[in-house]
C-alpha cells in the first residue's frame, strides 16, 4: 500500500503517523510495531517510537510506504 500524508505542522511522531494512516489500530500497537524493528525511515531501520517525521521523508514497512509531504497552504 502506497500512501501520501499531507503534514500540516512541522513534524509528526512516527507512532502517530502509523496510527493516523491506519497502518496500526492504536498508538500502543504502533509503538510495539516500531520497537520490533518493522519500520524504516528513509531506508534505515528506525526503533525510536517518537522519531520526528518531516516533509520529504519516506516511512516504509513490509506492506506499506508512506510519503510525507507538506500540506498545501
Amino acid at each position: 500500500m502506497r500512501l501520501t500524508f499531507d503534514l500540516t505542522g512541522d513534524h509528526i511522531a512516527l507512532c502517530d503517523l502509523l496510527k493516523v494512516c491506519d497502518i496500526m489500530d492504536t498508538g500502543g500497537a504502533a509503538k510495539q510495531f516500531i520497537a520490533d524493528g518493522n519500520v524504516e525511515v528513509d531506508g534505515e531501520l528506525e526503533l525510536r517510537k517518537t522519531r520526528k517525521i518531516r516533509p520529504g521523508m519516506v516511512v516504509t514497512g513490509d506492506d506499506f510506504e508512506i510519503h510525507v509531504v507538506a500540506a498545501p497552504a
